[in-house]
């Protein structure tokens, strides 16, 4: 792969793959949409254009990746989802790739089914799993709340790129001669550097905004801390 980028271009992937991630990230993204609405309120739905703009110019600003020759950007999986929530994350996350495939040429219209699939549900989906057992675990003060982004935001990225390692896997164009492992590691380190920049970035912007409007944090809302169940009296001499 000359790039590895998350971004796939046309042509890399074959057509009846790309058609059908294509039909699965319409499908999922109708689910989005309709679980979603459930969500929007007076504060989530101001907040999910917000969150949508920030992504969209955040990812048009790379950082090099010196060890691998190429560059990154955030991908907003994690932040969508602490923002917003999960449903909503993932359709802003979507909106996103879409204008971008559109109207920059970021990523093959053709190939959009799986960027969609890749960035905006795996990833996305994979944030908020860790959001939601992070929050459980952790004390939610900055620190707390901070390693949560930092760390979901990392794990987002690695899976998303992953996902198109399996979708090399079903249908990529060049044969690698049986290297899909040796494909999977680069993939998997380039992103990890991707991903620490994408974690800083996320921690900030989330600390950020709960220091200042706590309440817009969709996970702090949502996420309720575990409440131990109450002690059941035992009379005396029962076992």
């Amino acid at each position: 792969m000359e790039t590895l980028a998350m971004h796939i271009s046309n042509g890399i992937i074959d057509g009846p793959v790309a058609a059908v991630f294509a039909a699965l990230a319409l499908a999922v993204l109708t689910l989005c949409v309709l679980r979603g609405r459930r969500d929007l309120d007076d504060r989530l739905a101001p907040m999910a254009g917000l969150v949508a703009a920030f992504i969209f110019a955040v990812q048009m600003l790379n950082f090099p990746i010196f060890t691998a020759g190429v560059s990154g950007h955030l991908l907003g999986g994690a932040l969508a989802a602490m923002l917003v929530g999960p449903w909503v994350g993932a359709l802003c996350v979507a909106v996103v790739l879409v204008v971008q495939a559109l109207v920059f040429g970021d990523g093959g219209v053709a190939m959009l089914g799986l960027n969609i699939t890749n960035m905006a549900l795996l990833g996305t989906a994979a944030a908020y799993l860790l959001i939601a057992l992070l929050l459980r675990v952790l004390p939610r003060t900055k620190a707390g709340l901070a390693v949560t982004a930092f760390v979901s935001a990392l794990v987002s990225v690695v899976v998303a790129s992953q996902g198109f390692v399996l979708q090399y896997w079903l249908g990529g164009t060049t044969d690698l001669g049986g290297n899909l492992t040796g494909l999977a590691g680069t993939m998997a380190g380039v992103h990890l550097l991707i991903g620490i920049g994408e974690g800083l970035i996320t921690a900030t912007t989330v600390v950020t905004v709960a220091k200042v409007r706590p309440d817009l944090v969709y996970a702090l809302r949502a996420l309720k801390p575990a409440v131990p169940a109450p002690a059941v009296p035992v009379a005396g001499g029962a076992r």
